[in-house]
């Protein structure tokens, strides 16, 4: 898989989901990361562009099976299960879904494809952690427009108060040094199945449960009703052209009354447009 079919794949799943849906939400992410990614490997900025857009489309497959696995019926990795099963939480803000998805594909499946490239190329983790290292200037230039765009604004306190104590207590660049921690670690156990193996698994696990964490309601979502945000649950993503900044416009909650006698107000939060 080249990185252009990888950002045509996250552009189907982005079309077909609801924009509101968790996984819609982290896949628009994910897309304005790999476009950013594609448009450097042209220019210079990486010293081995070929190991990167190769690093690129495995690190990309890991999360793609992941939806397969979804769309199949079948579980996901344990890192992935938190954000596919609250997909459609009412009271988990998009933004959560966007740092619950990062979690589970950088601090999981980074570091798994890091190993797998250095394998399949005859290589050492210290051959590509130049570029490892670099790709982080990308997604700080990414991060601070989905940041700006997710977090609901000064109207919305009890919304976003809880939200900015999230987002100080995670971040990008501590999840790819832990990753790039985890590759070390793989790579001095490659000799040694068994105890590769157990390290896998219990990294699966523990940014699984760090993944349930990042997406627990953090208030009654009745008290952040009112934004301006213009959006249907069911509406669909999203024009191969868009940049970063639409994709992501600002993100709010919204009550949405039920009409029928008995019905409960639906509470939603999307905030992510079509074009």
């Amino acid at each position: 898989m080249t990185v252009e079919e990888v950002v045509d794949r996250l552009r189907e799943i982005a079309a077909a989901l609801p924009l509101a849906d968790g996984v819609a939400v982290f896949n628009r992410l994910y897309l304005t990361v790999t476009e950013a990614v594609r448009d450097r490997l042209a220019d210079g900025y990486f010293a081995d562009p070929p190991a990167m857009a190769e690093l690129d489309a495995v690190f990309a497959g890991r999360y793609l099976l992941a939806v397969a696995a979804d769309g199949a019926g079948q579980q996901p990795p344990a890192c992935w299960r938190p954000l596919f099963a609250l997909r459609a939480h009412p009271g988990v803000h998009p933004l959560q879904f966007a740092l619950a998805g990062m979690n589970a594909h950088i601090q999981h499946d980074l570091p798994l494809a890091v190993v797998d490239l250095c394998r399949r190329r005859g290589c050492e983790p210290a051959d590509v952690e130049r570029d490892y290292h670099r790709i982080n200037g990308v997604l700080a230039e990414v991060e601070s427009v989905v940041r700006e765009q997710l977090l609901p604004g000064p109207e919305l306190l009890d919304c976003a108060e809880p939200l900015t104590h999230l987002l100080g207590a995670w971040s990008v660049e501590a999840a790819r040094e832990g990753a790039w921690s985890a590759v070390r670690a793989l790579w001095e156990l490659r000799g040694l199945p068994a105890a590769a193996g157990a390290f896998t698994a219990a990294l699966d696990g523990s940014v699984g449960l760090l993944g349930h964490a990042l997406l627990l309601p953090l208030v009654p979502y009745e008290r952040c009703a009112g934004s301006t945000g213009q959006n249907e649950r069911h509406g669909r993503s999203d024009d191969p052209g868009t940049t970063a900044a639409a994709r992501f416009p600002e993100a709010g909650c919204r009550a949405a009354a039920g009409t029928g006698a008995g019905d409960q107000a639906q509470l939603e939060c999307s905030g992510l447009p079509s074009a």
